[in-house]
């Protein structure tokens, strides 16, 4: 039986690993030391930045792991939980791993009275899509749009 719980520091290690094989299906290539910065400032500040999750197998072996960050909605006045990333492994897909993630950070956005759980996927991710739309969530119709911004100096 697997479980999921949130990350911890002997977690970095195997949750790094993930992150570098979730980026690359992305076609991102973040250095493995920024990657680990990341969830280091997670694990440093879980109420205020937000979490990761990581599931194992009962033997230990890591399955999958997902990010949520902490944020607002103004358009309905809440607390909002935004599921950032999720992944897993490919030889566990197809056995629940996915799901429990989900499961897993709605309890975690829930514990934290944020009213939703939020994301979004790539519009040929398949397999994630058949996925979310097997869950109780509604298909947004918003469309994302990233803007790169570079960093300042202060004046």
């Amino acid at each position: 039986m697997a479980t999921t719980a949130p990350v911890a520091a002997e977690d970095l290690a195997d949750l790094v690993a993930m992150m570098r094989d979730y980026c690359s299906f992305y076609r991102t290539s973040p250095s493995d030391e920024a990657l680990a910065a990341l969830s280091c400032a997670l694990l440093d500040a879980p109420d205020q930045e937000g979490v990761q999750l990581v599931t194992r197998d009962d033997d230990g072996s890591p399955l999958g792991f997902a990010t949520v960050f902490w944020s607002w909605d103004t358009t309905e006045a809440m607390r909002s939980a935004i599921l950032h990333d999720l992944f897993v492994v490919p030889a566990a897909r197809g056995r629940g791993v996915g799901r429990a993630l989900i499961a897993a950070c709605a309890e975690e956005a829930g514990r934290r009275h944020h009213g939703q759980l939020v994301w979004h996927t790539a519009p040929d991710n398949a397999a994630a899509r058949r996925l979310y739309d097997t869950t109780a969530a509604e298909r947004s119709t918003w469309v994302h749009y990233t803007l790169a911004v570079p960093p300042t100096q202060p004046a």
